[in-house]
């Protein structure tokens, strides 16, 4: 149904490429988790060196597992735990070059080494996280956080119809 020339010359093609992409599947359609859905698979797609890209929604004041590719995952987070639940209590983009040395870190899948988690707001509520884990580490660089920020940013009013 949807083809896309992602660039796989410099990082900032292929973010400007995945924005442009991951607004056409999004622009017309209002269910927040087919958005959620397709951006994780998009990203899953075309990111290298990923084990896991998905979402975590804010239900009733945690974490609450969304849609993904990867392993099977932890289901509920806490609020400043881990990773996830740092970036989602912070509302700061956690960009983690070496998950073991995290305090706190929730190991889901013992293959992941570094992690980038960016909190989803939307008119000052929280939405929720996207998280990427890597099995290479330091894989995440200031282009990646910049490039997922900015699909975040496409994405949160999107997805804004979910519980919080």
């Amino acid at each position: 149904m949807y083809e896309f020339d992602i660039a796989t010359g410099s990082r900032a093609d292929l973010y400007r490429d995945l924005h442009a992409a991951l607004d056409a599947l999004t622009a017309d359609e209002p269910d927040a988790i087919a958005n959620m859905a397709n951006a994780a698979a998009l990203i899953w797609q075309y990111l290298p060196d990923l084990n896991w890209a998905g979402f975590y929604r804010l239900v009733a004041g945690e974490l609450v597992l969304g849609p993904f590719l990867g392993k099977p995952a932890c289901i509920r987070i806490a609020l400043g735990s881990g990773v996830c639940g740092t970036a989602a209590d912070t509302r700061v983009t956690q960009r983690v070059a070496d998950v073991h040395a995290f305090p706190g870190h929730i190991a889901c899948d013992a293959a992941s080494r570094s992690e980038l988690v960016v909190p989803i707001v939307h008119d000052g509520r929280l939405l929720g996280v996207l998280d990427l884990d890597s099995p290479v580490p330091a894989r995440f660089d200031d282009a990646d956080q910049a490039g997922c920020e900015a699909l975040v940013a496409l994405l949160a009013p999107r997805i804004a119809a979910i519980a919080g």
